[in-house]
């Protein structure tokens, strides 16, 4: 089975936006010193607890710090980009990383509507960027082509590219949420994953609608996909729950539109007197996560992939930190990778 990784760069009260990114740098490390398959990032705005704005910056950046591992988006959200800026930022990372770099895109707007506004409609962009999803992936497959795309202008033939001497492009991924992407991904032969790790529901009915539908491409012969799914691992089943309680947390308030804020730690995480409801939420996250020991750990992951029959297993790997940790570390995090790996 091979082993990928999510990052959404967390930050912890006890850290920096440059502390996230320096703790994500090592971690990228660590997957690429264990033999992972692909470090992917994600795209979230303005949000207190993800500092993964910009995932080409950040490709950039783990890319250069790494030697051999794939790194990608998961994903770049579309809508809030032109096709061509997209398509430019990552021609020119496979020109500087050949063969390491995926593109993996999304049509959700990874923000709140403020947000997305202050994203796209300053920018004069609107809803109709989301219903014209299916044309601007076209557009960005296209124009990292080496041979670019013929614009239609009288008297001359213009040739619109990403790059000017594309020797190879990046991977491309669609992803999602529901059945829209299952059925996008299947009608255009790409390859699929679906967001196991945020809900936990529906990963069986789009998995199926998508292998079922799938027509083979130029980009891909066959259905492929993979899994993916929240995790933390460290040497005992109590010391991984500690550190999954302030993620847990966490994601209870998003669920019930509470103001948002940095991770905790995990000493400030089982101080809190949590609002009423509030704790169910939390049990039903811990019960759809992989949290234990090793042995625990990896028989869930085996059973996982064999339930969703993939061959690979995308962790997001969501421990937080004891106080007095290096805010420029994540060692609930490399530890969960070395346990896996293990």
């Amino acid at each position: 089975m091979k082993l990928s990784v999510l990052d959404l760069v967390p930050v912890r009260t006890d850290q920096t936006t440059g502390d996230a990114v320096a703790a994500a740098t090592e971690l990228a490390r660590t997957a690429d010193r264990l033999g992972f398959e692909r470090y992917w990032v994600a795209e979230h705005h303005n949000m207190p607890a993800v500092a993964a704005a910009s995932p080409p910056v950040l490709i950039a950046l783990l890319a250069a710090a790494t030697e051999r591992i794939r790194v990608g988006s998961g994903g770049v959200m579309l809508p809030n980009h032109a096709p061509l800026a997209v398509a430019e930022q990552f021609a020119l990372l496979e020109a500087a990383f050949p063969g390491r770099i995926d593109l993996g895109i999304g049509r959700a707007p990874g923000s709140d509507p403020v947000t997305s506004w202050a994203l796209r409609g300053a920018a004069g962009r609107d809803d109709s960027d989301i219903e014209n999803f299916p044309r601007y992936l076209d557009d960005v497959v296209a124009l990292m082509d080496g041979r670019g795309v013929r614009v239609p202008i009288p008297n001359q033939q213009y040739v619109l590219k990403a790059t000017p001497a594309a020797v190879s492009a990046p991977d491309l991924w669609l992803l999602g949420s529901s059945m829209y992407s299952a059925h996008l991904a299947a009608a255009k032969g790409l390859p699929y994953v679906f967001a196991h790790h945020f809900s936990g529901q529906g990963t069986a009915e789009a998995l199926e609608v998508y292998r079922s539908e799938f027509r083979p491409s130029d980009v891909c012969e066959r259905p492929t996909t993979f899994l993916t799914v929240n995790i933390v691992v460290a040497d005992t089943a109590d010391e991984a729950t500690a550190l999954a309680l302030p993620n847990l947390q966490n994601m209870a308030r998003l669920r019930t539109g509470k103001p948002l804020a940095p991770i905790d730690l995990v000493e400030d995480a089982e101080a809190l007197d949590l609002d009423p409801g509030m704790d169910s939420l939390v049990d039903s996250g811990l019960a759809r996560m992989v949290v234990g020991d090793p042995s625990t750990a990896r028989k869930e992951l085996e059973e996982l992939a064999a339930q969703f029959d993939v061959d690979e297993v995308m962790l997001h790997p969501v421990a937080s930190a004891r106080r007095g940790a290096d805010p420029r570390t994540t060692p609930g995090r490399v530890r969960t990778l070395e346990l896996v790996a293990g």
